[in-house]
């Protein structure tokens, strides 16, 4: 099978938006703190559970009052996901430190692929 169409079949990563607010226990710690408890209680947790995941972090409390940080997950497939999640779900970033707002998960250009077309992309110039 050519690698054009292992490609075809192979599961497009999922992209999770988790759309999160800060809580009072959260906001109670002090910069370094926080960096401490993600770097010893989340990517620990992170990693013990799954591979393929990666993130970026948004801060929106300028623009929003009910969701104050984009956390963006990229994962290799379904499952990796679903592992990222029930890691967090065990850590105190999930309900104690953040609550968690609305999650919007989806598959880049899923259209296209669903139809058969080039994707619609702008392209910066």
């Amino acid at each position: 099978m050519s690698a054009e169409k292992s490609a075809e079949k192979s599961e497009p990563p999922v992209t999770a938006f988790m759309l999160v607010k800060t809580t009072p226990e959260w906001l109670a710690l002090t910069v370094q703190e926080r960096v401490d408890a993600f770097t010893t209680q989340v990517l620990p947790a992170i990693k013990a559970r799954t591979t393929g995941v990666r993130s970026r972090f948004y801060d929106t409390e300028f623009y929003s009052a009910r969701v104050t940080d984009v956390w963006v997950w990229e994962a290799d497939d379904h499952h990796a996901y679903q592992l990222l999640v029930d890691a967090l779900r065990e850590t105190p970033f999930w309900d104690r430190y953040f609550e968690v707002v609305d999650l919007l998960v989806g598959t880049e250009n899923g259209y296209a692929r669903t139809y058969g077309l080039e994707p619609v992309a702008t392209i910066a110039t």
